[in-house]
């Protein structure tokens, strides 16, 4: 486990012996972490969050209250996890059929600056790319493209959102700029690029 005076835990977490806790992370009431979980510098685990084993979150990831997240789950940097998040492994579990282990999970890849909103649900085997953003209690089944905001049950995409979480309003030439960050992006093909940093 890493050093204990390099991160905050609260005296109610559970934190296994071999896990991996990033320097700055705080870890609230009720928490647990597995051996062999990752967490990166400056990680924030609300109250009620489950890590398990083989679980990576990169810097700066915001897991709100009542998450669990199972192996196989992969947070890049600046992940937002909104409030009771909920994510899967199994494609196909059935409770008479052993399906544990490495072989049976689906992995799940959330790139840089994903934000997951409140009793969202993501389907295993699934990726999202950078800065894509999904509305509260949306159901995820299929990969998400950088930058779109999906929302409903199934998820489906409206739009694309910039890295500060504005809507992007693309003129006739495909370009966006962020009104915050004065960012520029670029639309081609069904794809989205930040063309200039702002």
């Amino acid at each position: 486990m890493s050093e204990p005076s390099a991160y905050y835990a609260h005296p109610t977490a559970i934190l296994d012996s071999g896990c991996q806790i990033g320097a700055g992370s705080r870890i609230w009431h009720f928490c647990h972490v597995s051996s062999g979980a990752v967490l990166g510098e400056g990680c924030s685990l609300g109250q009620n969050v489950f890590v398990a084993e083989g679980v990576v979150l990169g810097r700066n990831v915001k897991v709100q209250n009542n998450v669990s997240l199972y192996a196989g789950v992969h947070c890049a940097d600046d992940v937002f996890l909104g409030p009771s998040v909920v994510f899967t492994n199994v494609r196909n579990p059935r409770a008479a059929v052993p399906r544990r282990g490495s072989a049976h999970y689906a992995e799940t890849h959330l790139g840089q600056g994903v934000t997951l909103g409140a009793n969202s649900t993501i389907v295993c085997g699934i990726t999202l790319g950078e800065y894509a953003f999904v509305g509260a209690g949306a159901v995820v089944t299929h990969d998400v493209p950088a930058y779109a905001m999906v929302y409903g049950n199934p998820a489906r995409q409206h739009g694309w959102m910039s890295a500060y979480g504005h809507q992007l309003q693309f003129d006739a030439g495909g370009q966006a700029t962020c009104p915050e960050s004065r960012a520029v992006y670029q639309l081609t093909n069904q794809h989205v690029s930040r063309i200039s940093p702002g």
